[in-house]
């Protein structure tokens, strides 16, 4: 049975998405790149998530052609500069990822990571844009457990929406205490590099003896792995990048993989759990 998460309003979304950082770099990549999202469409991997940043509005072009004639099939996430995160600045930066897009409204829209502007003015401009249509729901990224806090303290920080943060079995210091704050407030966390490509702690997991016969075991990949193990919680949903068909085909299969209990422990073993606070691994 495939995994879902529930975000706000009782809505249900696919525990695995489709991520789009390093897409729209490369121009002979292009249709590749817009291939593999949607045969991820196609796969159940509605959640497409993006970024202003990523090849400097490249990725939404791509995201923009690969959901032509297949826009009501996508639930769509972008993100906007820290330094865009004012009043006037954040709806203009909306506009632009828009019109990219090929779209008029987004499912989610995220703050990518936190910088000097008041979260109170952010809020005041996430609410301007759910009420000109233009965005569903709004969130962050790369928010610590204190970031969240004093997000939730602020008038209106109660209704962001997810999280985005790194997670991989090699970096779980969210499980500390960030996993259990936003569980607390039924908040889900969106993983972003689940299969370990960047961060601090990053290994080369890919090639560990102990995962790849562990995988073998269960007739998976490492990938897939990884993946069902990111997703593991009712409430964390992994967005790996994926520029080919196969590789989409490959994560969207993860989401009917599931870990027993001698397998988790084994890899708890391997990559032990925090066992005090830890600082937010972001890349």
């Amino acid at each position: 049975m495939s995994k879902s998460i529930q975000f706000a309003e009782g809505l249900l979304l696919p525990a695995i998405g489709q991520g789009t950082w390093y897409m729209g770099e490369k121009a002979d990549l292009r249709q590749q790149e817009v291939a593999a999202l949607q045969a991820g469409l196609e796969c159940g991997l509605t959640v497409i998530d993006t970024a202003e940043m990523y090849a400097d509005g490249g990725a939404e072009r791509v995201v923009g052609e690969a959901l032509r004639g297949r826009r009501d099939r996508a639930w769509l996430v972008s993100k906007f500069y820290p330094w865009n995160a004012g009043t006037v600045d954040a709806l203009e930066a909306c506009e632009r990822s828009l019109k990219r897009l090929q779209t008029d409204y987004l499912d989610l829209y995220l703050l990518h990571w936190r910088g000097n502007i008041p979260l109170e003015e952010t809020i005041r401009a996430m609410e301007k844009l759910q009420q000109q249509g233009k965005i569903r729901r709004w969130g962050v990224s790369n928010f610590d457990s204190e970031d969240m806090q004093e997000l939730w303290q602020a008038s209106g920080g109660a209704d962001c929406a997810a999280n985005q943060v790194l997670y991989h079995l090699a970096s779980r210091g969210i499980e500390f205490d960030l996993l259990p704050a936003c569980r607390q407030r039924r908040l889900p966390i969106m993983a972003y590099c689940p299969l370990a490509q960047a961060g601090r702690l990053r290994h080369d997991l890919m090639t560990r003896p102990e995962l790849s016969e562990m995988a073998n075991q269960l007739g998976i990949s490492v990938a897939q792995l990884l993946l069902a193990w990111v997703i593991r919680h009712p409430d964390v949903m992994a967005i790996p990048k994926a520029s080919s068909i196969s590789h989409v085909r490959e994560n969207a299969a993860a989401l009917t993989v599931t870990l027993d209990e001698a397998q988790l422990k084994l890899l708890d073993r391997l990559f032990p759990p925090p066992q005090s606070k830890q600082p937010l691994d972001v890349v």
